[in-house]
């Protein structure tokens, strides 16, 4: 793991037991509503295997054990993983599993059906979004669902959604990388103005030509 990343996981270490009483709160509303999105969106079958990255306490992943046959959760952050690990525990769950990985090494080599992940591609600058979307792509998932911060418009550095360490992409970088991969873009969610859900799919996939 590169500084950069050592220092970001270290940080959301230090807040994962926090994180959820963070999230889960009337004050992100944006937040949740791209989650609900992204959940909805990935709609997994009964056998599917779906790859959760940046995972975090396991929001997208332990949502979707209803539905899916198996869930993977990855996060840079052990802090965050031990906190989606305890409550898949406590849920009773077997059908999910959680560990290390991150968007350009998953540290994950079995089949994949839908990726999901909401907001965390973000963290990457853009030409290591460009690597993490081709990294998505050679998995070979039929679906990718990506959630998070991105604009609509032209970024306007005055009006900042988040203050962190954000670096969000324009809505047609994103789309521009998802068709470069042979990703087919089937549907754009515009959540708020520099927040928003893209729905990728191969193009063999049914329905699609």
């Amino acid at each position: 793991m590169d500084e950069s990343f050592k220092d970001l996981a270290d940080r959301f270490s230090q807040i994962a037991d926090q994180y959820d009483d963070k999230h889960g709160s009337d004050e992100k509303p944006i937040y949740n509503a791209c989650a609900s999105l992204v959940i909805e969106h990935a709609d997994p079958r009964p056998d599917d295997v779906v790859l959760d990255l940046g995972t975090g306490t396991g929001l997208l992943a332990l949502a979707l054990t209803e539905d899916a046959g198996h869930v993977v959760g990855r996060d840079i952050s052990e802090g965050m993983i031990e906190q989606a690990r305890s409550k898949a525990t406590d849920s009773g769950l077997e059908n999910v599993e959680f560990g290390y990985g991150e968007f350009r090494d998953p540290h994950y080599d079995g089949e994949v059906d839908i990726v999901v992940s909401n907001f965390a591609l973000h963290h990457l600058p853009d030409e290591e979004k460009r690597e993490a979307i081709e990294t998505i792509a050679d998995l070979g998932p039929r679906r990718f669902v990506l959630g998070d911060a991105m604009f609509f418009g032209s970024p306007d550095p005055d009006e900042p959604l988040f203050g962190h360490g954000v670096d969000g992409a324009t809505v047609g970088m994103l789309v521009d990388r998802l068709t470069d991969v042979g990703f087919v873009v089937t549907a754009v969610e515009r959540v708020h103005d520099q927040v928003g859900v893209l729905v990728a799919e191969t193009p063999d996939d049914e329905g699609l030509e």
